[in-house]
């Protein structure tokens, strides 16, 4: 069974995350010390809060050090969540410019609804399809317009268009599935997604 490492920062409940990786087959850890990350086989940062609070309280913690050498230098399968996905941007323009990961280039920008009628609203809260622009280890077996559970008023602008994995067609068109490597991330929550989501966790857990 593998050890996941659910990185604690201190911003939201981490118990329906945990609770879904159990579930899907896999030992969930929840974690604020960056030495735990030295036993776990996956990784995930879930998110929800501000940009700037969270990047600053990993820093505070030292586990912006650790996930650069558990997942960057080791290699460790990792999976950001929501606001987690947008941690590895180079930057966010979230109450001002704030600096992030820097794992995945480009910036985090608020939504800006289009013309659409009806009228597209933001925060973006509910449920929404996701279209493939590749082939993706999270979504294996999964229906290429299946719908997921979102909520959120940024997204991740990429300027590398081969890491995108999946966009959602809300606000012109957004990025909401990212993989680079061993690094993975969705804007959606699977963890709230129900049957597909929790089929994008055991792709995870089992990629």
């Amino acid at each position: 069974m593998a050890v996941v490492a659910i990185i604690d920062y201190g911003l939201c409940n981490l118990d329906s995350v945990a609770r879904a990786i159990e579930e899907c087959g896999g030992k969930a850890q929840v974690t604020d010390k960056p030495e735990d990350l030295a036993g776990a086989d996956r990784i995930v940062l879930p998110g929800v809060g501000a940009f700037g609070e969270a990047i600053k309280r990993l820093h505070d913690r030292g586990l912006d050090e650790a996930l650069e050498v558990h997942v960057r230098e080791r290699g460790l399968p990792f999976l950001g969540i929501c606001l987690g996905m947008h941690l590895l941007a180079t930057e966010s323009l979230e109450g001002g410019i704030c600096s992030g990961l820097g794992w995945i280039d480009g910036t985090v920008r608020r939504l800006n609804p289009t013309s659409a009628s009806p009228p597209e609203r933001v925060p973006h809260v509910g449920w929404n399809q996701i279209e493939l622009t590749r082939p993706c280890r999270l979504f294996e077996g999964i229906s290429p317009t299946k719908d997921f559970y979102f909520t959120h008023s940024f997204h991740l602008d990429c300027e590398e268009p081969l890491v995108i994995a999946a966009w959602t067609p809300h606000c012109g068109g957004f990025v909401s599935g990212i993989e680079q490597d061993n690094i993975l991330a969705v804007q959606f929550h699977p963890e709230k997604s129900q049957r597909a989501g929790f089929a994008v966790l055991r792709n995870f857990l089992g990629g």
